[in-house]
């Protein structure tokens, strides 16, 4: 090939556009966030995805985050992996702390060392479930369980060690995966009626909505907790005969109480999340539950 001087080759002007491209390390990717982020993320010129699970990175594992992150030089990492199997978290107390709350402290360190930014995903589980308003990002923490707790040491590790970092706290989450939606889709499949709980509340999110958030926050200087769910609440019940009416299904929700339904490990009953600081620093709006929802199961259920 005949180059006049000064002019790149097709080959070279596309590895220097792959250089310049700014690489996101992302965590979990293999789960319903993970897997939601790039989405949002595909087709993108301006970012590269490093995507990673427990086969490719072990983030409990100080070293070898930092010896991952020295190597990828990233412009920001998206911490999408948690323990979250809140039943097993209260028998495996210590395995969820080095996921939740270990596992994040070294994603911070590694993102201060690199100069990277980082976007770590918290839980409404911070709470002690016992609210009578949304909380807001200022309201005082009591986690009831080892999940919670698990989750509120790794935002603190990221306070502590993270430099500029973004920490978002989310709620009844569902995406590409096994979630509550897919349960209850499944079970309309041979039950005519179901059992869901009545008593607890929260704000139902689409795991897409969230990417959606992560993506407009990253390339700001807008760090700090953020709230992010979507809009509106309701409870496991009236959020189960919502996905029936949108799925056509003729499955009966028999609405009972928790103590009824009997789960081995408290669940909170009051989850609301008031998105208060993207509000007041930001023009974003998630979208509001029902809405999210209906566009899952349109892309779900084609």
């Amino acid at each position: 090939m005949l180059l006049l001087k000064g002019v790149k080759s097709p080959i070279q002007t596309q590895n220097a556009a792959e250089e310049k491209m700014k690489k996101l390390i992302v965590t979990g990717a293999n789960g319903q966030l993970g897997r939601a982020v790039n989405r949002q993320y595909a087709g993108s010129t301006e970012y590269e995805l490093v995507n990673t699970d427990v086969g490719e990175l072990d983030i409990t594992n100080v070293d070898q985050v930092m010896a991952f992150a020295r190597e990828i030089r990233p412009y920001a990492i998206i911490n999408c992996a948690a323990y979250t199997a809140v039943e097993k978290c209260e028998q495996e107390e210590d395995l969820a702390f080095r996921i939740n709350a270990v596992g994040a402290r070294n994603l911070s360190i590694a993102a201060s060392e690199t100069g990277a930014k980082l976007v770590h995903i918290s839980t409404d589980y911070v709470f002690d479930g016992n609210g009578t308003r949304p909380y807001i990002e200022t309201d005082p923490t009591g986690p009831q369980g080892a999940y919670g707790r698990t989750k509120l040491a790794g935002e603190n590790f990221v306070r502590e060690f993270g430099g500029r970092h973004f920490i978002i706290r989310t709620a009844w989450l569902y995406g590409e995966g096994q979630n509550f939606v897919k349960t209850m889709l499944r079970l309309a499949e041979t039950h005519d009626k179901v059992r869901v709980v009545r008593d607890q509340v929260g704000s139902p999110t689409s795991a897409a909505e969230l990417a959606r958030a992560i993506a407009y926050l990253l390339p700001t200087e807008n760090y700090g907790l953020f709230h992010g769910t979507c809009e509106g609440d309701c409870s496991w019940a009236q959020f189960a005969e919502e996905i029936f009416r949108l799925a056509g299904k003729k499955t009966i929700v028999e609405a009972i109480t928790s103590e009824e339904y009997g789960a081995a490990v408290k669940r909170p009953a009051y989850s609301i999340l008031e998105n208060y600081m993207f509000k007041m620093t930001t023009d974003f709006m998630f979208a509001d539950w029902h809405d999210a929802v209906s566009t899952y199961l349109k892309d779900t259920l084609r």
